[in-house]
């Protein structure tokens, strides 16, 4: 091959040197993603490109322009209902239950409606599809099973591998690589049906910023801290820094800590330990203030509550109130 590859031109912007190379612009990002989506760059090219990325990290406006491509090349029904919350999944836990899958059911046994996905994590730790497995709850098979269960049951999770194939098979690569790649972020931010709200959680503080920026290059408002294992779940043990953009406003609060100490590490990791708090057939006092606690951190954005303590306020009562048969009727 003698004439250039048309993506050589964004592998050569990130990796020309420390004098010579930049961030690709927005516009640089949607096209560089559009070309990789669309099948239209070599093998070699995109790992390439992938770890330039990663040994820089990207930009607000690179993640923008990544998200829009992404979203772009997904295939979406004609008609989408409205819902209410878009949470993401691609962490899985290895120290703690995935109790947030619980404050997800809690809010939408309240009338929240949620589109949740996400994808396989590593083999050490418990999957979120396996957790609502264990609740009843199946995945759904394709985008348009998923809208319509959250329209008729308030509550979905659609695996990333039907999401999106493309993304999910740049997101197997990490084991050769032996790190994450960009598409760990933009799967976070996808948002694919539009939710009112998007709720993300990350492991590494430094992306609080990246994800909060590129929200507001988005227009859309959200919702993202550091949860507990890097799910958007709230660690009762530890004070929690919320960032946010609502109406094209980023904000920033610390959510304190539920507890004066902290709660060792989950040994047992038995996932039939959800259905049992959800039901009240066993008492678990940290996974009973997860559940309140990252419910609460929803319930501010979405209700638009004026503190902190209002927003708990409401959680604890939606628990306490929790129609415990919801969990079957949600399968």
């Amino acid at each position: 091959m003698t004439e250039e590859h048309a993506f050589a031109q964004y592998i050569r912007t990130l990796g020309k040197g420390r004098h010579g190379s930049r961030s690709l612009a927005r516009g640089e990002a949607f096209d560089a993603m559009s070309m990789i989506l669309a099948g239209k760059v070599e093998p070699v090219q995109l790992g390439a490109f992938l770890m330039l990325l990663r040994v820089k990290e990207e930009t607000a406006e690179e993640l923008a322009g990544f998200v829009a491509a992404a979203r772009k090349s997904i295939p979406m029904p004609a008609e989408i209902p409205k819902i209410d919350l878009d949470w993401s999944s691609y962490a899985g836990k290895r120290r703690q239950l995935p109790w947030f899958v619980l404050s997800a059911l809690l809010l939408a046994s309240h009338g929240i409606s949620i589109l949740m996905h996400g994808s396989r994590a590593g083999a050490d730790r418990v999957q979120t599809a396996d957790a609502l497995k264990a609740l009843g709850i199946s995945a759904s098979v394709s985008m348009r099973e998923a809208l319509d269960r959250v329209d008729g049951k308030d509550f979905a999770f659609l695996g990333f591998d039907i999401l999106s194939p493309g993304l999910q098979a740049i997101m197997n690569l990490r084991p050769l690589f032996g790190l994450r790649s960009p598409v760990h972020t933009i799967a976070r931010m996808l948002n694919p049906a539009g939710a009112a709200l998007s709720i993300q959680g990350i492991f590494h503080p430094g992306y609080l910023d990246s994800h909060q920026h590129a929200g507001q290059l988005l227009q859309e408002d959200i919702v993202v801290f550091k949860g507990e294992g890097g799910e958007a779940e709230r660690n009762p043990d530890l004070a929690c820094k919320v960032r946010t953009v609502l109406g094209g406003e980023m904000g920033e609060e610390e959510w304190p800590a539920l507890f004066a100490s902290r709660h060792v590490k989950d040994e047992e990791m038995e996932v039939s330990r959800l259905a049992k708090l959800w039901h009240g057939e066993t008492d678990d006092e940290y996974g009973k203030m997860s559940v309140i606690g990252t419910a609460a951190i929803a319930l501010k954005s979405l209700r638009q509550l004026g503190s902190m303590a209002e927003a708990e306020k409401m959680a604890t009562e939606f628990w306490e109130s929790r129609d415990r048969s919801y969990v079957e009727r949600a399968a």
